[in-house]
Parts: structure tokens; sequence; C-alpha cells
């Protein structure tokens, strides 16, 4: 077994030097650097070839009209934990969705009539999900996928023009120049 960062192949040094990014500097993201990774996204393992993930692009408009929701749900989350400081939770809450170069959220297509084709539909989307991290953090681009409670309320389905009958939010992929690295 070769040890680390020795004869490593560019793919495997991505594998294992990938961090989640939580804070991100005020660049855009070239546009050739996101088709790219939706490229890779594209390119995922998936039984039967049936591609079920779509990745939805979130504009600031549409990120505006997401704050009346991260307000509910951050205040609900805040007020359960006790905190002493509400507004700044919900104000943190708010940033984290606004202040991101790049927000995606990737859904997955539902089969109500069959629970195995959802469960590996849904592990293909997870890989094409991964796959777009890769390729950003191979671009210099860190990333941060949430699950939040966000992901999981009728109101973004509503704003986001998500059928909730067809299609599951698996996350949102937060995307863009690290203002710093953690490891």
């Amino acid at each position: 077994m070769k040890s680390k960062g020795e004869g490593m192949s560019k793919v495997q040094t991505n594998l294992t030097s990938r961090r989640t990014v939580y804070k991100f500097k005020e660049q855009n993201i070239p546009d050739d650097i996101i088709a790219e990774a939706l490229e890779a996204a594209s390119n995922a393992p998936c039984h039967k070839h049936t591609h079920p993930w779509r990745f939805y692009s979130i504009g600031n408009s549409t990120r505006k009209s997401l704050i009346p929701c991260i307000t509910r749900l951050a205040r609900i989350k805040s007020e359960k934990k006790k905190s002493n400081n509400v507004d700044s939770d919900i104000q943190r809450a708010v940033s984290k969705i606004i202040s991101a170069p790049v927000l995606f959220a990737i859904t997955s297509k539902k089969s109500p009539d069959d629970d195995f084709r959802e469960k590996e539909d849904y592990a293909a989307s997870v890989c094409a999900l991964h796959n777009m991290v890769l390729s950003f953090w191979d671009n210099g681009i860190g990333s941060l996928w949430s699950t939040g409670s966000i992901t999981r309320d009728h109101e973004t389905y509503r704003i986001l023009g998500i059928n909730p009958d067809e299609q599951e939010i698996i996350g949102f992929v937060r995307a863009g120049y690290p203002l710093r690295f953690q490891v």
C-alpha cells in the first residue's frame, strides 16, 4: 500500500484531501468550472442508466424567496435548543444560503411503487453529488453538502418548483473558493 502522498494518482489525492469548506471568498466561480462539475455529476454510476438526479441552481432572487422559510426553521431550531441568541442563530442560517457563491439543490427521483429502485436511484444521486463535489475540489473550489431541515420543508419544494411526490431533495451543495481550509 502506498503511503499518503507517495505516488498517489490525482484521483486518489482528491479523494483523500477533500474537506468540507464552511466559509467562502466573495468570488464568483467561472461558468466552465461549474459546467465541468455538472458533467462529472452526470457521469456518476447508475444502475439501469436511470440518471435519477437533478441539479437546481439557486440564484439570488430564489435565495431571497427562501429567507422566510430559513428564518422560520432557524427560529424553531434555536428555540428548541434554548439558545440565548435566537436572532444571531437566524442571521447565521440566512447567511449560509445567501452568501454562498454557488448554491445547488440536488434531487433524486422517487419511485413510490418500487422501493428497491428508489433506493438504487438515491445511491446513484449521492454518487452524482459526490462527483460534483470532487470536481469542484479538483478546481480549487470548496463545498459543503447540507441536509438541514430546509431540504425537507414543504415550502422549499414550493419555492424551488420541485414536486415532492416525484423528487426528493437529498441536499443543498454550497460551493466557492475557500476563505480558509479546515483540516
